[in-house]
Parts: structure tokens; C-alpha cells; sequence
């Protein structure tokens, strides 16, 4: 199994090289030694989710919620083209986190959730921002298992306008839609830049915003002869997408 893999503030490996001993204490310390349990000559990986990576064995174990980290290699790793983005409307229940989890462990770049006009699920003031830590937090947990050095940020609750906007952007953009009359598989891929997906709710695309969409530059592709729940849509286009593009070769 490789090294586990635990998360520091941004900015925390700043001058850290091979040699160093760096000290991984608080909510991260305390899983590592009282959850994980590990033990003196351990492998870890230490990162900030931002690229950075910082790789050793274990050096001490200090109480229950401290350890050292004797560093014996570190990496940065850049951010990987073309970057994939998925815009996902946001589904009933905990399928939220679900499509986050499985869309960070397969490899997207950045996700957006989208408040589409046939969203059954609302995020409004206070149980929309817990709503947004939850993915936020979903994110976070699913690249340390993953063994991601890259975390995927979660946006704030973006409307169809703010994602027309987004779309316009891209390198390529694309409507996942069971109409579609372009299979995604065989559309032309951009090798750098943003390519962005947009993933609709349990009703669909509504014809408005599929023309709003288009007018921004982003086409409809069908994904498959089956028709997917909006929680697992995302995760099979972009494991399409990052065989496609060679990110996976």
C-alpha cells in the first residue's frame, strides 16, 4: 500500500527540503497517530493540496496527536493539462458528496455546483454554506485517500448565468444530454487549456438553459446508449476524458 497521505496549511512546506524534520500535529497529527496509529519508520506524504509534496518516513511520535517527519524527498507537481472542470447540478440527498467524492478520486481538476432551474435540492443562507463545506470537506478527504498532491477546489453556488460565463472560457465545453447528437467520445479534445462539463440534475437540462449554454460555446454530448444519475455522469466523462487526453497513459 503507498504512503498515506495528510494535509498541512498552504504555504506549511515552504522551505522544506530532504533533511528536514517537520513536526504534523492538530486534527491531521491526532488521525495519524490515534487513527491510523502509525509508528516510527513509517512511510508519509505530507501536502498542502496545492502540488506541493513532501515525502518521509516517520522520525517520533509525540503523544497522541503529534508526530516528526523526517523528509526525505519532496515534489511539486503542476498542474496537469488540459484541466478538466465538471459543473454539477446539485442532486437530492447525499449524492452531492457522493459525485464529489468519486469525481476527486478519478481525477477532476475543479468542481462547481450549479443551482439548475430544475434542481429539487436548494442551497439558501445557512444550510447552503454547511451544504458547501460538506463538499468542500468531501473534496478534501477524497484527494488525501486518493494520494492526490492536487485537490480539486469546490466554487461557490453558481447560477446558469455564472456558468454561461465560465463555459465561454473554455477550450472546450460540453452539456452532458441524453439528446445529444454527438457522442462525447468522439469529440476533438484540446491538448492544454480548460475543458468544462456541465452535468444536469435529476430533471434535466432545461431547453433554456441548453440554449443559454449554447450561445456560450458549449455543445450537447450524449455520454452513452444508458442514461446515468447525475451523481455518477460526472466521474464516467471525466475517467472518458482523462483516458482520451493521455492524462491516464
Amino acid at each position: 500500500m503507498t504512503a498515506p497521505v495528510f494535509v498541512v496549511e498552504e504555504g506549511a512546506l515552504t522551505g522544506v527540503f530532504p533533511g528536514t524534520v517537520f513536526s504534523l500535529d492538530g486534527p491531521e497529527g491526532r488521525h495519524a497517530v490515534s487513527v491510523r496509529r502509525l509508528r516510527v519508520g513509517e512511510e508519509i506524504v505530507l501536502t498542502d493540496g496545492e502540488g506541493a509534496g513532501a515525502y518521509g518516513t516517520v522520525a517520533a511520535v509525540e503523544g497522541k496527536d503529534r508526530l516528526d517527519v523526517a523528509v526525505t524527498s519532496v515534489r511539486s507537481e503542476p498542474m496537469p493539462q488540459p484541466r478538466i472542470t465538471v459543473v454539477q447540478a446539485l442532486p437530492k440527498g447525499d449524492r452531492g458528496e457522493l459525485a464529489v467524492e468519486t469525481m476527486t478520486e478519478t481525477g477532476v481538476d475543479a468542481i462547481v455546483p450549479w443551482a439548475a432551474a430544475r434542481c429539487v435540492t436548494q442551497w439558501k443562507g445557512e444550510r447552503g454554506q454547511k451544504s458547501l463545506g460538506k463538499w468542500r470537506a468531501t473534496a478534501r478527504e477524497a484527494g488525501k485517500q486518493s494520494r492526490r498532491l492536487h485537490f480539486p477546489p469546490v466554487a461557490e453556488l453558481m447560477t446558469t448565468k455564472q456558468v454561461a460565463n465560465l463555459l465561454s472560457g473554455a477550450a472546450f465545453a460540453a452539456v452532458l444530454h441524453e439528446e445529444g447528437s454527438t457522442p462525447l467520445a468522439t469529440a476533438e479534445l484540446p491538448a492544454v487549456g480548460d475543458i468544462v462539463l456541465v452535468v444536469g440534475p435529476e430533471g434535466g437540462v432545461s431547453p433554456e438553459e441548453l440554449a443559454v449554454f449554447e450561445e456560450a460555446g458549449a455543445q450537447p454530448y450524449r455520454l452513452g446508449p444508458s442514461v446515468l444519475r447525475t451523481s455518477t455522469a460526472g466521474t464516467a466523462a471525466a475517467a472518458l476524458l482523462l483516458g482520451r487526453t493521455g492524462r491516464w497513459s
